[in-house]
């Protein structure tokens, strides 16, 4: 969700904030220190009955989501493996660097799966307090600009930057279809996630191609990265960008490593996924800020990108709106 994710520009992953009506799935799953998950009710009981108000970091929360001891994170649960379900339970990167930060700040973070470009607009409605969704730090986010339009459609967001993540390509194990990277795409087929920094980057290129006189690419959006990888499976594209994580997952788990291979070398448009705060939420910015560098400190931090194979993608140092 690159993870618009490098899950870019627009304000919805590497994964717009578009204004649609999406719907929204309504499942509500709850992140705790064991992984369980429960209703939202239950949730919140369970939220204020576990809350640690000894922890380093509690009482650097907001006064409210220290009563609640609670914030709803919104998602898009779809995007291994960075955020994805497994027998009923929230697994992958965030979730599991989510619930290192819990730890820190004494609350429960309870993930709220969405399609990616809602995610902005859930934050606006405060459906969700944070999103957390392999969401890529843009300055068009960051000031709440549409980066389709130029128009500012909302007040904007600030970003917890924690990892450092660039696109890739990949295409059918063994039938790359002449595709050797980005400029090789011309005349072809590719799909992406939609709103990602992958649909970003194919748009733009299929703008160059044509400059040159070349054909345009034609460019296949879609809900989510599952999605995409069915349609490449299938033969229906030539190949998928996605962020470097979830290319490297699927190419490394589809059909036992059998379906898809890498191409194009190195990940292009590396930028840093941030975690998304409302304008205006300074002191939450700030404690969520507070409890990431904790976990680098600590080691939790290292621990969930070695169990992810993405330690490449490591930050030293947490940053706020380092993107551009």
């Amino acid at each position: 969700m690159t993870a618009r994710t490098t899950r870019r520009p627009g304000l919805g992953r590497s994964r717009t904030a578009v204004a649609t009506a999406a719907a929204v799935a309504a499942s509500l799953l709850l992140l705790s220190a064991c992984g369980d998950q429960t209703d939202a009710a239950i949730a919140k009981r369970e939220a204020k009955k576990n809350r640690n108000v000894h922890a380093p970091l509690f009482k650097k929360l907001p006064k409210d989501v220290q009563e609640k001891a609670l914030l709803q994170v919104g998602s898009d649960i779809t995007y291994k493996p960075v955020e994805f379900r497994s027998n009923g339970a929230v697994m992958g990167i965030d979730p599991d660097l989510a619930e290192a930060m819990s730890k820190e700040l004494g609350i429960k973070l309870n993930f709220n799966n969405a399609t990616f470009d809602t995610l902005m607009g859930g934050l606006k409605s405060k459906r969700y307090d944070i999103a957390m969704s392999a969401m890529t730090d843009t300055k068009e986010r960051q000031e709440g600009i549409d980066s389709n339009t130029g128009k500012k459609i909302g007040q904007g967001v600030d970003f917890i930057d924690y990892l450092n993540v660039g696109v890739s390509l990949y295409t059918r194990k063994g039938k790359t279809q002449g595709i050797d990277g980005w400029e090789t795409l011309c005349g072809k087929k590719i799909a992406v996630q939609r709103g990602t920094v992958s649909d970003d980057l194919a748009k733009d290129k299929s703008k160059a191609c044509e400059k040159n006189g070349e054909q345009a690419i034609s460019i296949e959006a879609f809900d989510n990265d599952s999605e995409a990888q069915t349609r490449l499976r299938t033969g229906g594209v030539d190949a998928v960008s996605s962020d470097y994580p979830v290319a490297a997952y699927a190419v490394k788990v589809s059909g036992h490593g059998k379906d898809f291979q890498m191409v194009g070398g190195a990940p292009l448009k590396a930028a840093p996924y941030g975690i998304a705060v409302p304008k205006g939420k300074q002191q939450l910015r700030d404690a969520l800020k507070a409890a990431m560098e904790l976990a680098i400190k600590n080691g939790s931090y290292a621990k969930v990108l070695d169990k992810w194979d993405v330690k490449d993608a490591a930050v030293k140092d947490v940053q706020l709106n380092g993107g551009s």
